[in-house]
């Protein structure tokens, strides 16, 4: 048996926060920012379902 510790000691663990109290202002702010993502998902959605951007561009011929 060895008294000697070899490697690097392991750090200990941080315990583990509690819930966090939210005031008035920063309920209105996560609130806002769940609607923003709300808007964009939505748009998302429907950018999708047109396909390509203003459904006209350049058009090939078969001709050369």
């Amino acid at each position: 048996m060895s008294s000697k510790q070899g490697g690097k000691l392991k750090p200990l663990k941080q315990p583990k926060s509690g819930k966090k109290e939210y005031d008035e202002h920063d309920m209105e702010l996560m609130q806002k920012k769940k609607d923003e993502e709300k808007a964009l998902k939505e748009l998302r959605a429907k950018a999708s379902q047109k396909g390509s951007f203003g459904g006209t561009g350049l058009k090939k011929s078969g001709k050369k």
